[in-house]
């Protein structure tokens, strides 16, 4: 009010200065300042009543309930609204005054005060004018938030120095690593170099190792054809001194006298009369003796032999001397001294698959079948065929010595069984009766009777000099693939693709046991010389040993890699010998 005052002073004395100079002539009003408090205490007095008359009513509801939560939530609200403190702007002309004070521009800020109600008096200010605009509000806002975004690029400019003294860091190790890659990548580069240079240097052995293998092969098959003369000459020798030592007349020879004087190699000429029928028994030496099994404790692989370059379909042992013959794919068989398995060898000649393998009883000549539908006859002292029968119609499975070495039996695929006269080199007999091929022929021991296996199930007994089929005996679900007989030659062992074993009792002719490997299908088994233990060649890879008087599995040899075609046990009992498709025999101890 004060400063009304003073304008309305200032004013007065303005107005005095436009019109006459004197002070009497000039007309004052007199301002009611009683009346205008008077209204506003009067103004003051309403409002009072009016919040009371709010705040009665606002009572009123809560006692009586009212319209419900919503009156409640607005009066709510409003007594939140009420109590709560509002920025407004800044009016402007406090603004001024304020900037005025604070700069000490006192008389600037009465010339200000003079003006700006002279001009409000009047009416002359706009209507827009009355607070400061919110941009300097929002100013100082922007300024705090650029104080506070200064800050966080300082601590940004913080973080990425240390992100680039880490990536220095990592750029060092990179290098460091490129640098090592290349010196590798050079010593590897050397060692190529090195390595070819290597390989050059040896291939230009491989003549000189091929030349020297076939020296040493040379040598040893001489070496073992110089044994056998040695051998031959010196039963020749004792078979002389014999004689010139006993006179005639006195007692019969010894069996060793007797195998001596008789033939080593019948003459090939087909001029010669035809060999007599042999007795349809003989005497076993092995009927009246007694064998210990194989001892099965700690038996594994020994020994594994590759020397084929196809699988080893069959193989077989000499009778008297550790020597085996393998007969394999590759259209080759091959002779090998055991147990360390050098090569004395090797039959080339037929056209096909050598599937069948058997030495001559005496040792001195060896029977073969093959894919080329013939059976050969080789001799060891001439390293040469001597006679090729070429009568079946198709491939022939396998081939069997008599052990008086006169017949040889073989089995073929055009479902026969021919039996060869060696003497007089041609077919003495023909065996027809199985109604499929014909996988299997052994000679029962001693006697002139032949049983085979056939793909047509069943297991057959012949008479070879009627050839006549004496028994048939049935149980296989499966091709049969292998017969054999025991030591003594009272049980037959049979074996199928199902895997199924069945033991046969020859006098009887029933059925002993059925013995089972568990779905691996069966290939060729054997008995060991106390005909206790048999092992089963099977196609998972596994030889497996059971007990033929109880049946019982003993154990499981596994060293092939695939199927395992034909299994032998030694003549001495101490080693077994077996042979697979994995191009490998291999011998277990």
């Amino acid at each position: 009010m004060s400063v009304d005052g003073e304008n309305t002073k200032h004013g007065d004395v303005s107005l005095g200065a436009d019109g006459d100079d004197s002070d009497d002539d000039f007309e004052y009003e007199e301002v009611a300042v009683e009346e205008d408090d008077e209204l506003d205490a009067e103004d003051d007095v309403m409002m009072e009543d009016l919040n009371s008359a709010m705040r009665s009513l606002a009572a009123l509801g809560r006692s009586t309930g009212g319209d419900g939560s919503g009156e409640h939530e607005e009066e709510t609200a409003a007594e939140r609204d009420a109590g709560a403190v509002t920025k407004h702007p800044e009016v402007i002309d406090d603004f001024i005054r304020n900037f005025l004070v604070k700069m000490g521009m006192t008389r600037t800020l009465e010339q200000f005060e003079t003006e700006w109600y002279e001009l409000k008096a009047a009416g002359q200010l706009p209507s827009d004018v009355g607070q400061v605009p919110d941009s300097y509000t929002h100013t100082r806002v922007l300024e705090d938030e650029v104080a506070a975004l200064r800050r966080e690029v300082a601590s940004a400019k913080g973080l990425a120095s240390r992100a680039h003294e880490t990536w220095d860091r990592f750029r060092k190790e990179r290098d460091f690593h490129k640098m090592h890659h290349k010196r590798v990548v050079q010593e590897k580069n050397a060692l190529l170099k090195d390595l070819g240079r290597l390989k050059k240097h040896y291939n230009l052995y491989e003549p000189t190792i091929e030349e020297l293998r076939h020296k040493y092969e040379v040598a040893m098959k001489e070496k073992m054809l110089i044994k056998l003369e040695r051998d031959r000459l010196f039963t020749k020798l004792e078979s002389i001194q014999g004689q010139d030592a006993s006179p005639s007349g006195k007692s019969p020879a010894t069996p060793k006298e007797r195998a001596a004087e008789a033939p080593k190699a019948p003459p090939r000429k087909p001029s010669r009369p035809a060999t007599t029928w042999p007795p349809s028994t003989a005497q076993n030496p092995a009927a009246g003796l007694v064998f210990e099994p194989m001892d099965l404790n700690g038996v594994g692989l020994s020994q594994t032999f590759s020397g084929h370059k196809m699988g080893v379909a069959n193989l077989c042992l000499h009778p008297t001397k550790p020597i085996a013959v393998t007969a394999s794919d590759d259209k080759t068989w091959k002779m090998w001294h055991l147990p360390a398995g050098d090569l004395i060898m090797c039959g080339e000649g037929h056209n096909g698959w050598v599937s069948g393998i058997d030495f001559h009883p005496k040792g001195t000549f060896l029977a073969s079948s093959s894919g080329d539908c013939t059976v050969k006859i080789w001799d060891f002292a001439k390293q040469a065929c001597t006679a090729t029968f070429t009568d079946h119609n198709q491939a022939v499975w396998s081939v069997g010595y008599h052990h008086s070495g006169d017949f040889v039996a073989s089995a073929s695929l055009d479902h026969t069984v021919r039996i060869w006269d060696l003497a007089a080199a041609k077919c003495r007999q023909c065996l027809r009766g199985h109604v499929d091929s014909v996988n299997e022929v052994c000679w029962q021991p001693y006697t002139g009777n032949i049983c085979t296996g056939s793909s047509d199930k069943t297991v057959s007994m012949w008479d070879c000099r009627s050839g006549l089929c004496t028994q048939t005996l049935y149980g296989h679900q499966n091709s049969c693939n292998h017969v054999a007989f025991n030591v003594k030659g009272d049980v037959i062992a049979s074996v199928d693709a199902d895997g199924v074993v069945k033991l046969w009792d020859v006098r009887m002719v029933t059925e002993i046991a059925t013995i089972s490997t568990n779905g691996a299908g069966a290939n060729k088994s054997s008995f060991d010389r106390s005909g206790e233990i048999i092992a089963v060649a099977c196609d998972d890879g596994k030889i497996r040993l059971f007990s033929t008087e109880t049946a019982e599995h003993l154990m499981d040899l596994e060293g092939h890699e695939d199927a395992v075609q034909a299994v032998r046990f030694d003549l001495s009992g101490k080693y077994i010998l077996s042979c697979g498709s994995d191009n490998t025999f291999r011998l277990w101890d």
